[in-house]
């Protein structure tokens, strides 16, 4: 939960639940009262205001000396949160009000104002002290001294005990509000934590399902290769040895970088054993530039998004399609890019799957690693000005954009 001196208080607790408890108050003790915010501002809408102080308000200066005490008061009042004692005070007018903090976690976050009444004194003239505060208002004496006589006057132990109640009580009500505030920020990091070790039990299970030991499965495709030699089927043993290193390449740890030059051995290893699922159905192009082989990529950077190529742009097109892979120094940069002549996604989708920043789960990827992850694994290495950026057309194809430093040494 973030810190309380920056949440607002109409946040904490419903705001109308809140009116509700001034006016009830009000009617209560037949104070007026307004609750404000850590700025000053009221956050209600004013309960059981005299007539005394809406003519008071009605005048400029008058309404500037109300918020100038209301402001007053919310600071004396958060002055006050060692004592959490409420703090009764005179107004500009010459009437007592009193300010109770409302605090939570020894933080202030707002204030209960209430009173505009007279406070009972002896030797006390509490009308011509009014007079002396008003003078200079320009305000019609006759009215405010008729507005003044229907003032209550209240005890001050009257005035303490209901200065008392509402800071017991509005404080009372808040720590509900953050209690269930925190209650539902509990059960959502419990929901969350749920599903994180649902996920990492699938994983360990996809993890125990795919433990082969590759010492036994690169031994068993070298057999099937020297087998398919001595019964003279050469091109399969060529796409067993390709499959064999690409296993291999996909088997490591895909956090190291490699060179440019064994990426585009892996693209290749790959697109000769689609060229045999495919035939002639789909045509690929590589022409990098040989300056750049020897520069450092994160491993399965190419491979990923030219598989992406096949599955989502041209396995869907009756006729097939080409995919072509080029490389170039561009600037500081180095550029590499896939282009496939596939059905084209539209450049919306793009925009969301990029939002997301997150794998969207396919079918039928060899390798499981989704556009974005490429993405990320380049700007985790690189920095954020590098990484993939696409360009699609529906009906026409897509280009990939692998934008990398140049790094040659």
């Amino acid at each position: 939960m973030e810190a309380l001196s920056r949440s607002v208080l109409g946040q904490i607790v419903n705001i109308q639940i809140l009116q509700e408890i001034q006016d009830h108050f009000s009617e209560a003790t037949g104070l007026a009262a307004v609750i404000v915010d850590v700025e000053g501002n009221p956050i209600t809408e004013p309960s059981n205001f005299t007539k005394f102080c809406t003519y008071i308000r009605s005048y400029p200066q008058g309404l500037s000396g109300c918020i100038s005490c209301d402001d007053r008061a919310g600071r004396a009042s958060r002055k006050n949160i060692d004592k959490q004692k409420p703090v009764v005070y005179l107004c500009h007018s010459g009437l007592t009000d009193l300010a109770a903090p409302i605090i939570v976690q020894d933080q202030y976050i707002g204030a209960f104002l209430a009173g505009q009444v007279i406070l009972e004194k002896e030797d006390y003239d509490a009308k011509a002290e009014m007079f002396r505060c008003v003078s200079g208002l320009g305000m019609e004496t006759e009215v405010l001294s008729e507005f003044f006589d229907v003032i209550e006057v209240v005890p001050e132990k009257r005035l303490k005990a209901a200065a008392d109640l509402i800071y017991s009580m509005t404080n009372y009500i808040v720590e509900i509000g953050v209690s269930n505030i925190s209650q539902k920020q509990l059960v959502k990091e419990v929901k969350a934590k749920a599903h994180l070790e649902a996920t990492l039990r699938v994983t360990e299970l996809k993890a125990l399902q795919a433990q082969v030991n590759p010492h036994f499965l690169f031994n068993a495709l070298n057999t099937i290769a020297r087998l398919a030699l001595l019964e003279g089927a050469s091109r399969t043993q060529e796409v067993v040895y390709a499959l064999s290193d690409l296993l291999r390449d996909n088997l490591q740890d895909i956090d190291v970088l490699r060179t440019l030059e064994e990426e585009v051995k892996s693209a290749k290893d790959y697109l000769l054993i689609q060229k045999v699922r495919f035939g002639d159905r789909i045509q690929s192009f590589i022409d990098i530039d040989p300056q750049i082989l020897k520069i450092m990529i994160p491993a399965l950077t190419l491979q990923p998004i030219i598989e992406n190529a096949i599955i989502h742009g041209l396995e869907k097109k009756v006729d097939g399609g080409q995919i072509f892979v080029s490389g170039r120094i561009e600037g500081e940069q180095i550029i590499i890019i896939v282009t496939d002549t596939g059905v084209g996604v539209p450049m919306e989708r793009i925009r969301s799957i990029f939002r997301a920043e997150k794998r969207t789960i396919t079918h039928g990827q060899t390798t499981g690693l989704g556009i974005i992850n490429v993405h990320k694994r380049i700007q985790h290495h690189f920095g954020p000005e590098y990484g993939l950026e696409i360009e699609s057309k529906v009906g026409e194809g897509t280009s990939n954009y692998i934008r990398l430093p140049d790094c040659r040494a």
